[in-house]
């Protein structure tokens, strides 16, 4: 299993909401920020997305998507010069259904907005490694089955039928799995960070290596033998696209997951210890306490 799909695995979106804009004329909204994933999709026309971290606005034409990870403030309008709304003034706790705006002659945009709520921590790790912005195309790859994910998540949130709550869930996590998929798939080698590592052949191959027995006993050398590279040549490029050491990484992975068996599993810490590749549980517990702030008995029962 690839280390996109382990972490796919443990993540779970438990709300979901999403509206559809369709602005004329001239018009400029600012999105404040969001304690979750944000995505936008053009259906119709164009629009400039701007960002704080980017200098220069981005023109997304129609079927352009972006994925906002960490939710952060950005502001969309017709134009770089046109003036700039409060977002919140006009959707006055609209979560579903059409949303229109009147900004005078001019062309028309539809744009589908929505957000995710992961649950709890699952997440997390995820959205930490990837980057700011993801922009990719609709009309891609496999991001063409996004449309399909949209309509069938338009047809179940105009529903009040059984399990739809359920089946709007999974669908949005659906639709997250293909944001990162596609932008993966289509960023290629101009891909920096996690998403490059895992598009990198050997680094994958040692990558997919630590997810899939983390209990081993790693090392850089044992690492870079499966990646089928020199072990300072693995260390060195390790360190360049994921910016942390291999032990680093596999350090934050094996938290990661024991973080997960804390919360959802009835297992003796010195088990999950085992499980995660610490010989002792007085050495996981220095290392839980130091990543999380929490030693791994407190952070158990603090989600109990």
């Amino acid at each position: 299993m690839d280390p996109l799909s382990h972490i796919f695995i443990g993540m779970r979106v438990v709300t979901s909401n999403y509206v559809q804009l369709e602005f004329k004329g001239s018009w400029g909204f600012r999105f404040l920020g969001y304690e979750h994933a944000h995505f936008g999709v053009i259906s119709r026309g164009a629009c400039w997305l701007s960002l704080d971290e980017i200098d220069k606005p981005i023109r997304l034409i129609e079927g352009d998507c972006w994925l906002l990870p960490r939710g952060h403030q950005h502001i969309l309008r017709d134009h770089p010069a046109s003036g700039i709304r409060a977002y919140e003034e006009i959707i006055s706790g609209k979560t579903g259904g059409v949303l229109r705006h009147d900004g005078g002659e001019g062309p028309a945009t539809t744009i589908i907005v929505g957000n995710f709520t992961f649950d709890g921590h699952s997440g997390k790790w995820l959205t930490d490694l990837l980057p700011e912005l993801i922009t990719f195309r609709m009309d891609q790859g496999r991001s063409s089955a996004m449309e399909a994910i949209l309509r069938i998540l338009s047809l179940e949130s105009g529903t009040e039928s059984m399990g739809s709550v359920v089946v709007i869930s999974r669908l949005a996590d659906i639709l997250f799995v293909q944001a990162v998929r596609a932008h993966a798939a289509q960023a290629g080698s101009s891909e920096s960070g996690w998403l490059r590592g895992i598009g990198d052949r050997q680094l994958s191959t040692a990558l997919t290596a630590m997810h899939e027995a983390i209990n081993r006993q790693w090392t850089v050398a044992s690492l870079a033998s499966v990646a089928g590279m020199s072990r300072s040549g693995f260390a060195s490029r390790f360190r360049e696209v994921l910016g942390e050491t291999p032990l680093e990484y596999l350090t934050r992975w094996r938290i990661h997951r024991a973080s997960q068996m804390l919360r959802e599993e009835d297992m003796k810490i010195v088990n999950v210890a085992g499980q995660v590749g610490y010989e002792s549980e007085g050495a996981f517990s220095r290392v839980f306490k130091k990543a999380t702030g929490m030693a791994p008995g407190k952070y158990r029962k603090s989600f109990s």
